[in-house]
């Protein structure tokens, strides 16, 4: 058993304080021990408690009082004498039961109510980790993966499951897409409900879904075992859907604040801004040097990634909100800053990267930009690419510059970057595709020299890069100069990355850079150093991904929001559909180890302007979201006490304030976190139960211990041998007590008779979900509802 500090305190106040003002370490309290002890001496969880606060002395902190409204009851009161209270027997039979039914002797000697209602998870991965082989960091330890969905989970929940934190794919998403939500609604069929999820963060998921990394993917903890869900493939799936579908989607708002914002720059991070700006119910009109909106998603991915056709359409929806966009206008040449200013009630700046970096390389006026490539690729089709092309960089940008010069003719597309494979930038799918269509990629080499003979260019030298970062991770690349090699080259297209240009803000304009040179904004508003004045995506990180300029313009909308004091109209999830509160996945998806691929055109078969792949269909789409294991806690809330009090309308009394039992077992998936950190239970209040049956009954494996696989509390009152007042509650089968409010109100004003027993009993279990090994317990439930209902006369 670990060390740890022990202090003893008489009053709860005094408790609370020790608890307010420990500054280091985990501080934990000890009322009857049975549980902590246990997480003391069997090494549990990560993180142990460094003192403990003994709080079993504090005077009159225990016993049972009968006032004029009902009972009180001392949370340090012992189980055993609330089994063995005449008082309890009276007035209250049902927690007698429950109190008498829990453990073992010698835990109901020591345990006390206020110790069992604040107890911990029973789950054979949370209390015996190394049994199966090693400590489990599960996900209510603050680990990823509730093990039981894959594992042995014959005592879990049979009505789902409950978030402990973010999923991990969610934790990796820029955006902070609910994606385990979104799955679960296109699994219920629900592909309007998985759409208006995905919108609360981002508003282009046709787009991101084609082109974006899918950070995702690498948190998914499918990945671990098979293949990790293709998030990326149902998410175009649902993209096409909501462009299809536009108008359910990009509606003009109801009302309007009277505010006008200006938007410079439209792309990913300025797009996104303008959406949700526009559905606060602000006037935005959008400035933007190109033809056509889209920024980056229209003039530099190739459309084999991403039809021009999917932007447009996104831009047309944008403009049906009411969304003004101007194009061909410069900011600083057209109009300046200053003037934009003084015309709106607030700007955002998101201009985006597209200057070219200088590398320092001799020769390296010889090269081109691989972004002007992109951008002028028509120019390249006249047969300017040559037969043989060098492309440096390792990113996905330089992949479409290796892919887009060989789909133009090149015969020899070579690529050298900095990073190892293992580390390049660009996805797995781009390095994959870039070697399916024959781009020779040189991982780990860098740029020395331009090779070139009177003026013209033959090729580069390149050098071995032997790391790219140093100790700390910091960028420092290190080079072995004794290790070159020269690659011969007609061109050479440079695509190293970006940089910001904000040379539209003139001297006279004040706003403060930051020491990379980038605007520098608040890091919880994006408002910069010029008061309403707001900025973000590539002029404030660098060149970024295109969902981390999305994430981007959605704060900085929320504090363009705030700054003009626009509260955004709650938006009813009227599309999403809600069940008990609880999450589900599908058993069978489980055991479908292969991810969805999207059916894509022969390599040789492929074009510049022609997109590559064809989206899922439906069947395809529900069969991949079967996959995901909407990874949260399927642990069952196995206290024998607490379906009782809920079942008898109890109230929890703190030493801050009251709550009811409902709530605080049922709102948070641990009960203690409806406390704040230095509250304590002083007691538990039961009304005037006298008119009422009570009772508490369980199925274990061993009478003399174990605890509830099934549990069934209740509390009813009869008037002319109608049910006048009922209350059911389950415990053992969910994540926290299962009230039966669909039970409830059925029965409510009803004689029993044989056939509504049958009739409530399918009723309580239409919301069942089994796991794998965990079936019985839909017999055993069913068996114990029914048990209850018959019994009642």
């Amino acid at each position: 058993m670990k060390n740890f500090n022990h202090i003893n305190v008489d009053s709860f106040d005094a408790a609370s304080f020790e608890l307010a003002h420990k500054k280091n370490g985990k501080t934990v309290l000890i009322a009857g021990g049975t549980d902590l002890m246990n997480i003391l001496k069997e090494e549990i969880l990560p993180e142990y408690p460094d003192t403990v606060i003994n709080i079993k002395n504090i005077p009159d902190s225990e016993g049972i009082t009968v006032g004029e409204n009902g009972i009180t009851i001392g949370a340090l009161t012992k189980l055993v004498d609330i089994a063995e209270s005449q008082i309890i027997k009276e007035k209250a039979i049902g927690l007698g039961e429950a109190a008498k039914s829990v453990a073992s002797s010698l835990v109901r000697n020591a345990g006390t109510i206020g110790g069992n209602i604040c107890q911990d998870v029973r789950c054979w991965y949370y209390r015996y980790p190394h049994s199966s082989g090693g400590r489990m960091v599960c996900q209510r330890k603050g680990g990823s993966e509730c093990y039981a969905i894959r594992g042995d989970n014959r005592y879990h929940s049979i009505f789902g499951g409950m978030k402990t934190h973010r999923s991990s794919c969610t934790g990796e998403c820029p955006a902070g897409t609910d994606i385990p939500a979104y799955m679960e609604q296109i699994r219920k069929g629900n592909t309007a409900g998985a759409a208006q999820i995905i919108m609360e963060v981002n508003p282009m998921p046709a787009l991101t879904s084609r082109v974006c990394a899918h950070f995702c993917q690498d948190g998914c903890n499918r990945g671990c075992q098979d293949e990790d869900v293709a998030i990326g493939n149902v998410e175009r799936y649902v993209g096409d859907y909501i462009l299809e579908n536009s108008d359910l989607y990009f509606k003009a708002p109801a009302t309007s604040t009277g505010k006008s914002v200006a938007i410079i720059g439209a792309g990913p991070s300025g797009l996104s801004a303008a959406y949700y700006l526009r559905r606060a119910g602000n006037d935005v009109t959008i400035y933007d040097t190109k033809k056509e909106a889209g920024g980056m998603l229209m003039y530099a991915i190739p459309a084999y990634r991403l039809p021009k056709d999917i932007v447009r359409k996104f831009v047309s929806s944008l403009k049906k909100m009411g969304i003004n966009i101007i194009t061909n206008t410069t900011i600083g040449k057209d109009i300046q800053a200053s003037k934009i200013e003084e015309k709106y009630d607030s700007v955002f700046y998101a201009t985006g990267a597209w200057k070219r970096p200088v590398i320092g390389i001799a020769g390296e006026e010889l090269t081109e930009f691989g972004l002007d490539f992109l951008i002028q690729v028509n120019e390249w089709m006249k047969g300017k690419v040559g037969s043989e092309v060098l492309v440096t960089g390792g990113g996905n940008v330089a992949m479409d510059v290796a892919i887009t010069a060989k789909r133009l003719g090149a015969k020899k597309v070579t690529m050298a970057c900095l990073e190892c494979e293992s580390d390049m930038p660009a996805s797995r799918e781009e390095i994959a595709r870039a070697r399916e269509e024959g781009v020779i990629i040189m991982p780990s080499w860098g740029l020395s020299k331009v090779i070139e003979e009177n003026g013209v260019l033959k090729g580069m030298e390149l050098k071995r890069c032997t790391s790219t970062r140093d100790e700390k991770g910091a960028f420092s690349p290190q080079y072995d100069h004794c290790e070159t090699q020269i690659v011969n080259a007609e061109n050479i297209l440079m695509a190293v990355g970006q940089q910001v240009d904000l040379s539209f803000l003139d001297e006279k304009y004040q706003v403060q850079l930051n020491q990379r040179g980038l605007i520098d904004v608040s890091e919880e508003t994006q408002m910069t150093s010029r008061e309403g004045v707001f900025a973000g995506g590539d002029a404030t990180t660098g060149p970024a991904t295109v969902i981390k300029g999305i994430a981007n313009g959605h704060k900085a909308a929320n504090g363009m929001n705030k700054y003009l004091g626009v509260v955004e109209a709650h938006i009813f999830h009227n599309m999403i559909s809600e069940d008990e509160g609880f999450i589900t996945f599908d058993p069978e998806g489980l055991k479908v180890k292969t991810a969805a691929k999207l059916k894509e055109i022969p390599a040789d078969k492929r074009s510049i302007d022609k997109e590559d792949a064809f989206s899922l269909s439906v069947e395809e789409v529900l069969k991949e979201a079967s996959r995901c294991m909407n990874c949260g806690c399927y642990a069952v809330n196995a206290s024998d006490i607490s379906p009782v009090l809920i079942a008898m309308d109890a109230t929890i009394i703190t030493n801050k304030k009251k709550i009811k039992a409902v709530d605080f077992f049922t709102i948070k998936l641990n009960s203690v976190d409806m406390l704040d950190l230095d509250e304590l239970v002083k007691a538990i209040f039961i009304p005037d139960m006298s008119s009422f049956q009570t009772h508490y009954e369980k199925l274990r494996i061993r009478r003399s211990i174990d605890f509830a696989l099934v549990s069934c509390a209740s509390a009813y009152k009869l008037t002319d041998g109608k049910i006048n007042d009922i209350s059911i509650v389950l415990g053992g089968v969910a994540p926290v007590p299962y009230k039966l409010a669909e039970v409830e109100e059925l029965l409510i004003g009803k004689e029993m008779t044989s056939e509504l027993v049958e009739q409530c009993v399918d009723v309580a279990m239409k919301h069942a979900m089994p796991l794998e090994k965990n079936t019985y317990k839909l017999s055993e439930t069913r068996s114990l509802v029914k048990q209850l209902l018959s019994e009642i006369n």
